[in-house]
């Protein structure tokens, strides 16, 4: 994030500390109604302690970083900012800070290396606890047993965690994880602050700066994304609206869907799939028909080639999706059952795995609703899968073939560490659903593309490789992950390989398709 860009974030969270009350979180167009979030920017604005951007949006799941962090401390509290700082914008307040004891020299230097970098969770809390609530105190016995991941909490940080865990300020999430490393959005940064405001009966903050004119961009990573498999990342976690890593680092999966593993099996061994790590691509989407002659017809034997690919992509240090792909059966209620059934048994299968993630509902089409179909089917999968798998990300389809994510932004699935897919294809889908992602991604929806291609929807035409680089750069700057379809040999624009490709991998300009080349070539990011 450029220094513009910081300062516009920063001016956003502080600008109410002029702003008037006036509707709370219904202002905000970004901050639906029952969100986890609503109660707490509402009661915030109420106070007159936040606004938004001029153009209606909070922009919730953005991340915050620790220049903008303690500037909003600073100005809550009170502390004057160090008049004869300078350099970064943030300077004085992070001077302030410093000399106050709210952290330490090498958690934030002076020098400047990480004021733009967003903050972690532990050191967020650690620098509240000093700046609103220094006199309180939390012990080792009464509150560790309350956070499930304290192995990866800093022993430098206990005194403040814990101290925040005594008063209240912060409680983990629904599974009684803290996420210590992960960074910050701006709807937590919120929560944290009012809680501790609270506690320490500050009602009110005065001064402030300007209201920016136009709104910053949404949902852009302030850091650069990590690549890199299993081994190197571990589990993944959705924090606001990214896809981090086990570290809480922004991570990006980039690769290849299969077609119909009932129709293209061969594309789906461990030497076709180790082909694509060849090119650096991370991940590998496993697509299950339901129909068209796939798993509801034939289930032992699509089933077992499901499985079989996606033990060989686990072998090959790959992410690996395991798509549930609705295509003739359009209304996902019209197979819950089996679709229960089916994640039932695969998440049990790959419960300590952490490689795996789960495509619920490909392509919700026809006559179907958000409200009245698919998110009581998701609602209902995903209580499923939580059973077995409660660390794993799932993905949620929405409707008009996974485009309707506007419906999905404005009545989320309740949960942790799920995503919403967006499927596009360069020869049919333009601005528009750009336009329709970044609102999404505004409203604080995590975002994954899981499909897409570089033809027309109906996989031919084209290829259309100038609006394919579009898209593929859009998604490179918000920091969304990718699958491409499709891996096979098909007579078709959008498959990788050109008819009668070898099976065994080895693939270069030869045996890849335009659509090949150009994708491949993408893994590794721009």
């Amino acid at each position: 994030m450029g220094r513009w860009g910081s300062v516009l974030l920063l001016l956003a969270l502080c600008a109410a500390l002029l702003a008037p009350a006036a509707q709370g979180a219904e202002r905000f167009s970004d901050v639906p109604a029952g969100s986890w979030y609503a109660e707490t920017v509402s009661a915030m604005a109420d106070r007159g302690w936040l606004s938004g951007y001029p153009d209606g949006t909070f922009q919730p799941g953005r991340t915050i970083s620790a220049a903008e962090f303690v500037s909003v401390a600073v100005q809550c509290a009170g502390l004057t900012p160090k008049g004869d700082a300078a350099g970064h914008w943030a300077a004085g307040s992070l001077q302030a800070a410093l000399e106050a004891g709210w952290y330490d020299w090498d958690e934030i230097p002076p020098t400047g290396e990480k004021h733009d970098q967003p903050i972690s969770r532990q050191l967020a809390v650690k620098i509240l606890m000093r700046a609103l609530l220094p006199e309180v105190r939390g012990t080792y016995q009464e509150q560790a047993g309350k956070i499930r991941d304290l192995s990866e909490l800093n022993g430098r940080y206990y005194d403040g965690v814990f101290a925040a865990y005594a008063a209240g300020v912060t409680e983990g999430d629904n599974s009684g994880y803290f996420h210590p490393r992960d960074a910050l959005t701006r709807a937590e940064a919120c929560a944290l602050l009012q809680r501790a405001a609270d506690r320490a009966g500050v009602s009110g903050v005065p001064g402030g700066p300007h209201v920016p004119e136009t709104p910053g961009k949404p949902a852009v990573p302030s850091t650069p994304a990590v690549q890199g498999g299993t081994a190197e990342n571990g589990w993944l976690r959705v924090r606001g609206t990214a896809l981090c890593n086990e570290r809480g680092e922004p991570v990006v999966l980039r690769g290849m869907s299969s077609h119909g593993v009932h129709w293209y099996p061969q594309f789906t061994t461990r030497e076709a799939i180790a082909c694509t790590a060849a090119y650096r691509a991370n991940l590998f989407r496993v697509a299950m028909y339901t129909g068209e002659g796939g798993y509801l017809t034939n289930r032992e034997a699509v089933l077992q080639r499901t499985l079989a690919a996606v033990d060989a992509a686990i072998s090959c240090d790959m992410y690996v999706i395991i798509d549930w792909h609705i295509l003739s059966d359009g209304n996902p209620m019209g197979h819950v059952g089996e679709a229960k059934a089916f994640f039932d048994e695969v998440s049990r299968r790959y419960a300590g795995e952490p490689a795996v993630l789960y495509e619920i509902c490909n392509e919700p089409n026809g006559n179907v609703s958000w409200a009245g179909d698919i998110k009581p089917y998701a609602e209902a999968v995903v209580e499923v899968i939580r059973r077995n798998a409660p660390r794993s990300v799932i993905l949620i389809g929405s409707g008009t073939w996974s485009q309707d994510i506007h419906q999905a932004a404005a009545d989320p699935v309740a949960g942790e560490n799920l995503m919403y897919t967006c499927h596009f294809y360069a020869g049919t889908h333009g601005q528009w659903l750009r336009d329709r992602m970044d609102s999404a991604l505004a409203a604080g929806l995590p975002l994954f593309v899981s499909e897409w291609g570089t033809s027309a929807a109906d996989g031919s035409g084209g290829a259309f490789l100038e609006e394919a680089a579009v898209w593929l750069d859009f998604l490179e700057d918000r920091g969304i992950s990718w699958a491409n379809w499709s891996l096979c040999d098909k007579n078709e624009t959008s498959a990788a390989l050109r008819p009668g490709a070898p099976a065994s991998g080895g693939w270069g300009e030869r045996e890849l398709s335009e659509s090949g080349r150009f994708v491949f070539a993408r893994f590794r990011g721009r």
